[in-house]
């Protein structure tokens, strides 16, 4: 097996040194062993270990527990126990699926909402307080709060200065509601809900996962179908990669 010292495997991968040494710190590949002058000596393992950590952490994707996965598998991987990181991966990969239906299954109550066709559609008669809002939504009135202030609803209030909640407020509350726990951020979702109140006919699903130019920050959860897709390509990447590793490196292969 062939070895390398921390700057020729850093210059193999085309990384910095110091990233090498921040892969061991994290345990993300195995304590190399070293010269009797302090030298850390890599061998052929660690060159394909750091490639698989590169794949694996090359797509952000934070909901849910799937970053954590992600580092599981990694470490899973560094320890040789190729068959149980490819079992992981698989439910990792499993794991990204169903994100992907539940952010294609909010779109489509969003499009039924909207198109009022949706079942149980309140009358025009609806008038709530902010209590009995969050009950009939079964959210917090911290949801309730958070979304009024990031500007995703402005609600009406009575003379008293309470606040009240119309049909109308509550058909765009189970719309934020559907596409929140499916992980849309919120600024992906006020800009469908901004450009769907000046162009009603406008592609939801387009629109929701492609920020604006101007956007300042733009976040994974802005491109949420998106990041999803390359989700799961780099996820099967990841399992071809563990492959191939489980047939150059057979250790400890049978747990």
């Amino acid at each position: 097996m062939n070895t390398y010292k921390t700057s020729e495997i850093a210059h193999s991968i085309g990384i910095h040194p110091n990233t090498v040494r921040l892969y061991e710190e994290l345990e993300l590949i195995p304590k190399p062993e070293r010269r009797t002058n302090g030298y850390r000596v890599f061998t052929d393992f660690h060159l394909e270990q750091i490639k698989f950590a590169r794949i694996a952490l090359k797509v952000e994707v934070l909901q849910n527990g799937l970053r954590k996965q992600a580092i599981t598998i990694i470490k899973t991987s560094a320890s040789g126990n190729f068959n149980k990181a490819i079992r992981l991966t698989e439910q990792y990969l499993k794991h990204i699926r169903n994100e992907q239906r539940n952010a294609e299954e909010a779109i489509g109550i969003t499009e039924r909402l909207l198109s009022g066709t949706s079942q149980g559609q309140e009358t025009d008669t609806m008038v709530l307080t902010r209590k009995e809002t969050a009950e009939y939504l079964q959210i917090s009135m911290d949801a309730l709060r958070n979304w009024e202030m990031n500007g995703l609803l402005a609600v009406k209030r009575k003379q008293n200065g309470y606040r009240v909640y119309t049909d109308e407020d509550i058909r765009r509350l189970k719309i934020i509601r559907s596409l929140r726990c499916a992980n849309y951020s919120l600024s992906a979702i006020l800009r469908m809900l901004n450009t769907l109140s000046q162009n009603p006919g406008a592609n939801i699903r387009q629109v929701i996962d492609t920020p604006d130019e101007d956007d300042d920050i733009i976040s994974v959860c802005d491109k949420l179908l998106t990041s999803l897709h390359y989700a799961e390509q780099n996820g099967e990447v990841m399992v071809a990669h563990l492959e191939k590793m489980k047939k150059q490196f057979k250790t400890n292969l049978t747990l």
